[in-house]
């Protein structure tokens, strides 16, 4: 039983099922703010610069990138592992809470599913394009073909991404859009707008609420969260097996599955305060998203930073202990004190050492200090897919090899339009889905008061 005594509030103000619903659907059915104009705009521009980089990219060739025959992956491979990072955090956010029965999920669920099928999205462009000849994907797909015929490499890890990321973002999608649907219906039911009545209602399959759906629905939920969930681990293990199959320094290692997906997940749920509270401040949506809840996710981070810390100080020890020098050199004398120091300290102070300040209850209370980290978190999270990519390319086993990479303004151009890709998504579900699910907000409503017995037991003291 949640006691609200204990655990505060999951819902601020003694609101009915109407007013919930109300207040919600608001961003939907209330006249559209300029800002959210505004932001679409500059996202469109974005999106276009990206759109244009990736044409010279075709028309061109990969040339047009800073990458060199010894580092070949450069700021494509970087954004990938970034983006899918990212796309971690929604399935686990909703997936193991809801696992562990958590009410406070609730509020923010859906906007960490949606930030996860946008993400893939985003992540999915990069390695279409790095393979040079994007109108020949579908070669990577196993199917009979009159090619000789030409097979996939099923040992290849890069086969491996494929069959995960594209289950992952089919089972995040089905996951985000079937629980969407009885909040589907809930717009249908009260919209007086002819046209919203007729797209919503189309989407929300005819729901009609009955205990018959209710039942198939949380069946439905179990399942795809079940499947998800071994997904999520899944997906950025085998995203890492990429570089631990190798046998380039720093990379060669078996701390790289587990280090990779609890860095997606901390990525992951950074994004996701990044996301609630941009929610809690434009929407004024202070009774749904309470401190309690940017308080519960502010604790996870201090959790999963303390276990980055932990592993970025296992993989310099076990550098320093096999007496490989290669691996020295990698860690030390290109990563910590050379070419790429900065880079690294970005990484470690960014990642293991500012989320410690939520260790402080008045971090936690100050909104703009918890969004400030939360893009700090991110920014770290990316140098480090920068240092393990490019720190072990740029200086391998043979020093005839060398060479230092700077990415063009191609590379930077198609991160930037996936960066615009992304928030132009995030403002369309802002905009036109219910960004906290109705039904599971009014389903933990009656634990918004506290428990009968413990106030006798107050009022008999």
């Amino acid at each position: 039983m949640y006691k609200t005594e204990v655990r505060g509030k999951l819902i601020d103000g003694d609101k009915s099922f109407s007013q919930i619903s109300r207040e919600i659907t608001a961003p939907i059915n209330d006249k559209t703010p300029l800002w959210w104009y505004a932001a679409f705009l500059i996202s469109l521009g974005m999106f276009g610069f990206g759109l244009y980089a990736k044409y010279i990219t075709v028309t061109k060739g990969i040339g047009t990138w800073g990458v060199n025959n010894s580092i070949a992956w450069g700021w494509a491979i970087i954004n990938f592992v970034w983006w899918i990072g990212i796309g971690h955090a929604g399935t686990a956010f909703s997936i193991f809470l809801l696992i562990l029965r958590q009410k406070w999920r609730t509020a923010i669920n859906r906007a960490a599913e949606a930030m996860t099928v946008v993400a893939v999205f985003c992540a999915s462009l990069f390695p279409l394009l790095h393979m040079g000849r994007p109108w020949l994907f579908f070669y990577i797909f196993p199917y009979p073909n009159t090619r000789g015929p030409l097979w996939v490499n099923f040992n290849s890890p890069l086969f491996w991404d494929f069959v995960a990321i594209s289950a992952y973002l089919l089972i995040s999608a089905s996951f985000w859009y079937f629980g969407m649907v009885p909040d589907f219906a809930t717009i249908r039911d009260t919209t007086k707008s002819k046209i919203k009545k007729a797209v919503y209602g189309f989407f929300s399959f005819g729901w009609t609420g009955s205990s018959k759906e209710w039942l198939r629905f949380e069946g439905l939920s179990f399942v795809l969260g079940g499947i998800a969930a071994v997904l999520v681990v899944s997906v950025h293990s085998i995203v890492s097996t990429d570089f631990a199959v190798s046998v380039e320094p720093g990379w060669h290692t078996t701390i790289f599955p587990p280090y990779f997906v609890v860095g997606a997940i901390f990525s992951g749920f950074a994004m996701v305060l990044t996301l609630v509270v941009l929610m809690r401040v434009l929407y004024k949506l202070n009774d749904f998203v309470t401190d309690s809840h940017i308080d519960a996710v502010c604790r996870i981070l201090i959790f999963i930073s303390l276990i980055m810390g932990t592993a970025y100080m296992t993989e310099i020890f076990l550098a320093w202990y096999s007496g490989s020098e290669y691996e020295i050199y990698t860690f030390f004398k290109n990563r910590i004190f050379g070419e790429y120091a900065f880079q690294f300290w970005a990484m470690f102070i960014s990642n293991a050492i500012v989320p410690q300040l939520f260790w402080f209850k008045k971090v936690r209370q100050k909104m703009w200090m918890v969004f400030v980290i939360s893009i700090i978190i991110n920014i770290g999270m990316w140098f480090e897919r920068f240092n393990i990519v490019i720190t072990s390319l740029s200086h391998d086993y043979l020093p005839a090899n060398w060479a230092t990479y700077s990415p063009s303004w191609v590379e930077v151009g198609f991160f930037v339009g996936t960066l615009g890709m992304f928030i132009a998504g995030v403002l369309l579900f802002f905009r036109f889905i219910p960004i906290i699910a109705i039904s599971e907000i009014k389903s933990v409503a009656k634990f918004n008061k506290p428990r009968k017995d413990h106030l006798k037991h107050a009022g008999h003291e």
